[in-house]
């Protein structure tokens, strides 16, 4: 997946939404030793990544100058053709409302709201960019994500400084909704739609798997114990050889049908096992992201075990 432990040069696009972070993020890079490089003409890009020595991060967005999707992943895919490069694209994304209101407390006016409101600028800028979000690497969701993790997060991956360090990398444990689409980021992909669902039952239907009633529930299910065991135990083996292959970075997905029950509840107890697991070789850097939870406002994205 994520090798960069090789001599290619690392070039790191950040594009997305505006408002959802993209110079925080960039400034992190800057702060790791990339050079950096915001919205540069299209036409530019390869002769500047050409140029540059180091690994180089490069800001693209809506305002670049001569910018047109089309003609951005025309210059995304013959760099990424370059046996000396490793490209890779990081789409920075945030709700609807969290970017409304951030707009209203900075009094900023939106590049593509000319004459419009800003949520108008806010849906066209969606339209446009959404190809962008599709081909992504890493999508990063900044609508819950404090600073100092968004921060962690990215000086985790894409540390330079420390690839040397051996049979290390991050996990992320992720739950999604299969209708809203499975995460483009995930390693592995493992089903729950087969378990009992809280959402029919009255009492707990408006309830989350970060609720103990709800997790009660789905662990009632007389396959769930075996079911988890199994993901658990297939984890352990393949683990030590992504690390020994010198993976970066994976992402265990779980999903099923609305994204706030069942996934959540086995992604958790994902979560408190690998974090209390004995065995040396299971114990990584570790973060929780429950995607949908996260699109209803509610704060789901944490380490349970941060990076040293």
């Amino acid at each position: 997946m994520h090798d960069f432990t090789s001599s290619k040069k690392l070039v790191i696009f950040v594009t997305g939404l505006s408002g959802a972070g993209k110079a925080s993020i960039l400034r992190v890079f800057e702060d790791l030793g990339y050079e950096l490089v915001d919205n540069a003409p299209l036409q530019l890009i390869a002769d500047v990544v050409g140029r540059v020595q180091g690994p180089i991060a490069i800001g693209i967005d809506s305002r670049t100058n001569g910018f047109e999707v089309n003609a951005f992943l025309e210059v995304l895919n013959s760099l990424k053709q370059d046996s000396s490069l490793k490209v890779e694209l990081i789409y920075a994304t945030a709700e609807l409302d969290v970017l409304l209101r951030r707009y209203t407390a900075t009094r900023r006016r939106h590049p593509m709201a000319a004459n419009g409101t800003v949520k108008d600028g806010i849906n066209a800028e969606i339209a446009l960019m959404n190809p962008l979000r599709n081909v992504a690497d890493l999508v990063i969701d900044t609508s819950d994500l404090p600073p100092t993790e968004l921060r962690l997060l990215v000086e985790t991956r894409y540390n330079f400084n420390h690839l040397d360090t051996k049979n290390r990398f991050t996990l992320t444990l992720m739950s999604f909704a299969f209708p809203v689409g499975i995460p483009r980021e995930a390693d592995m992909v493992f089903d729950a739609r087969f378990l009992h669902n809280p959402y029919y039952i009255s009492e707990l239907s408006a309830l989350t798997g970060l609720d103990m009633s709800i997790q009660d529930y789905v662990k009632s299910d007389p396959d769930y114990e075996k079911f988890v065991d199994q993901i658990y135990q297939m984890l352990s083996l393949i683990f030590p050889r992504f690390a020994i292959e010198g993976k970066k970075y994976v992402t265990i997905a779980v999903g099923c049908s609305g994204g706030r029950h069942r996934s959540v509840t086995v992604i958790e107890d994902l979560a408190r096992r690998i974090v209390n697991s004995k065995d040396k070789e299971m114990r990584f850097p570790a973060l929780v992201i429950h995607r949908e939870l996260a699109r209803l406002g509610i704060q789901a994205w944490r380490w349970v075990a941060h990076p040293q």
